[in-house]
């Protein structure tokens, strides 16, 4: 296997690490070199390649304890500001989108009061469109996803405020 992996062989290689319960894996190759570690359910994604090798996904984990660590200060309020509120997370690895196509209306906005069982976006995965429900009720506060963007299992997409 001469050629680095694509964003679907990796993410197809983070579900199998996630579910078969393995602590560390990591592929290398001549350009490209990837290490998945899970610990207590805390995922970690590291990806090397050369610079014009291959697409890199974004490592969401690493970008914001970086952050954390660096200001403190400042992550503390708005860390505590986030604790009153429910997270809704993604069930799976794929594709969020927040409409059910291209020129349809969202499904929720900021300001929307959601119930249980109504579809909040869609997910994509391995060509399967699936419909996610929200299992909380309350008012969307935030959507930490943008539109057609990848997204990991487990992942944060909204912020939803029970009161």
């Amino acid at each position: 296997m001469n050629e680095p992996m694509n964003i679907t062989q990796i993410q197809d290689l983070i579900k199998f690490v996630a579910k078969s319960g393995v602590c560390e894996v990591e592929i290398e190759q001549k350009d490209f070199k990837i290490t998945i570690k899970t610990a207590a359910g805390r995922k970690e994604v590291h990806v090397v390649a050369a610079p014009a090798a291959a697409y890199a996904p974004p490592a969401a984990p690493a970008p914001i304890a970086a952050v954390a660590a660096a200001a403190p200060v400042a992550a503390a309020p708005a860390a505590e500001a986030e604790t009153k509120y429910i997270t809704i997370k993604a069930p799976m690895i794929g594709t969020f989108y927040r409409s059910a196509g291209p020129g349809k209306p969202v499904f929720v906005n900021v300001g929307d009061t959601v119930k249980k069982g109504k579809a909040i976006c869609i997910i994509e995965a391995m060509k399967l469109f699936n419909e996610i429900e929200s299992e909380v009720e309350g008012r969307i506060v935030k959507v930490l996803v943008d539109d057609a963007k990848p997204v990991e299992y487990d992942q944060p997409l909204f912020l939803v405020d029970p009161s």
